[in-house]
């Protein structure tokens, strides 16, 4: 692809309004996001965010620390109120419908929320009655979760006796149990042995395939690779490329060749690129690009490191 003469170009950037613009005017999006803001003190976890989540999709949020992926979940999930933009989950705002949304929605966090000091089956029955579960449907998902996560011969164990890897899979399970139409999960297999994450993995993908909407964050690229239908590499609360992997492969071989004046986030912006260098007498297709997500993730992001402590508060 030429480069050196096509760096005069401008920088393009597609309107937040008119990018995804087919996705954001499609009724009964899950998520819809315009203009999130949020901000602690001096520090913007979330600089004019737009999201686009479509029914039974799964999105992967890629991001290094301070990005301000898990801010945003916590946004989502009612658990944070936005400083400024607009703010659609399941057809209702967060910050004022919390009660009704969070009987539609289930949360993995990061922190592992278990009663460390109650049984495995005692732990899921009482999310389960938090989640409005009663009587013989309250009993049928204690027995469905203790099975999907491979702890019914534990039961009777209590979690502070689980290894970290039979946590996080009664951590997810327990999120589950109401059947929640859209599930956030923040990095659920931090810190987990392999047999565990692929269990893991497995129940995520099952649960995909039934229709649930998710939204997955991780620093882990093969995760999101495995998991997610479309990916968004985020940092310091902006987006800086979304699209499925073939698409963000295509965007960053544009990129790399047009070199970094011309900002490219999304399929749209990718299709616009095209667009211009054929005006200009270029071929435009860009197919079958090399590179992986770790490549294109530092690309975005930078090689500097980021120390937890650098992390946007919580």
């Amino acid at each position: 692809m030429p480069g050196a003469g096509l760096s005069i170009f401008p920088a393009m950037q597609v309107d937040p309004t008119q990018r995804g613009a087919s996705e954001a005017g499609a009724a009964g999006n899950a998520i819809e996001v315009r203009g999130l803001e949020k901000a602690f003190g001096d520090v913007e976890a979330g600089r004019g965010l737009d999201l686009v989540v479509r029914p039974g999709e799964s999105l992967g949020l890629l991001g290094p620390n301070g990005a301000g992926k898990t801010t945003t979940l916590r946004i989502l999930s009612t658990l944070l109120k936005a400083d400024a933009g607009r703010v659609s989950v399941l057809g209702l705002d967060p910050a004022q419908d919390g009660a009704a949304l969070r009987e539609r929605i289930g949360v993995v966090p990061q922190d592992i929320a278990l009663y460390q000091g109650l049984r495995a089956e005692e732990n899921l029955a009482f999310f389960g009655e938090l989640s409005g579960l009663r009587g013989a449907r309250l009993r049928e998902r204690v027995e469905w979760g203790l099975e999907a996560a491979g702890l019914t011969e534990r039961r009777r164990s209590l979690v502070s006796e689980f290894s970290g890897g039979m946590k996080r899979r009664l951590n997810l399970v327990a999120a589950l149990l109401h059947e929640p139409e859209l599930v956030f999960l923040d990095e659920p297999t931090a810190g987990v042995d392999p047999q565990s994450r692929n269990h893991l993995f497995e129940q995520v993908e099952a649960i995909h395939r039934g229709g649930t909407t998710l939204v997955y964050t991780t620093h882990a690229m093969g995760e999101v690779e495995r998991l997610c239908d479309r990916i968004m590499i985020m940092d310091r609360g902006r987006c800086l490329a979304e699209g499925s992997l073939e698409v963000l492969r295509d965007l960053e071989e544009v990129r790399a060749g047009l070199g970094s004046g011309l900002q490219l986030t999304s399929e749209a912006d990718l299709e616009g690129a095209a667009a211009l260098l054929r005006e200009h007498g270029f071929d435009a297709e860009v197919r079958g690009a090399s590179a992986d997500l770790e490549t294109i993730f530092l690309a975005l992001t930078g090689r500097a490191l980021r120390d937890e402590s650098q992390e946007i508060p919580s």
